[in-house]
């Protein structure tokens, strides 16, 4: 596996990261309706471009398997195909965002346990709470920081 910072966007590797964030979601955020994923779907490709920092995880023949966004410190959107859950790119994105871009801050679903967990055991811990996402949809979120 291969991660690296991505400053040329393409149409296409925007696509390949569409798919795995499809994969992702369609795993992990069960709260979600089918008509949700389809109308968040088609926001993300502009957050993938509008990202200031993307960090890509590729796999052996190159092709994404893994993303995360940063904006400052704060991780943005971080997404792994389905098939590849569970082997640790995530918490190497996470890690890598830490050490070399001081990443500590992260906003989860908290109708996304498995996120959650994840995260507090990267360390961060939940210092905020609201009923609404920020597009004021019935999502509450979780604000957490990085405690070392």
């Amino acid at each position: 596996m291969n991660s690296i910072e991505i400053t040329n966007r393409t149409d296409s590797l925007t696509k390949q990261l569409l798919e795995v964030w499809e994969s992702a979601v369609r795993q992990t955020h069960t709260f979600l309706s089918e008509s949700e994923i389809l109308r968040i779907k088609g926001y993300v490709p502009d957050a993938i471009g509008d990202v200031p920092r993307l960090l890509v995880s590729m796999d052996e023949s190159d092709k994404p398997i893994a993303f995360l966004g940063l904006e400052g410190s704060r991780i943005e959107m971080l997404f792994v195909d389905a098939s590849h859950r569970g082997r640790g790119i995530g918490k190497q994105l996470v890690a890598f965002a830490i050490e070399n871009y001081a990443a500590s801050e992260v906003t989860v679903n908290e109708q996304n346990p498995l996120a959650i967990g994840f995260y507090e055991h990267m360390g961060f811990k939940t210092y905020k709470r609201t009923d609404f996402d920020e597009e004021g949809n019935p999502y509450p979120l979780l604000y957490m920081r990085l405690i070392k």
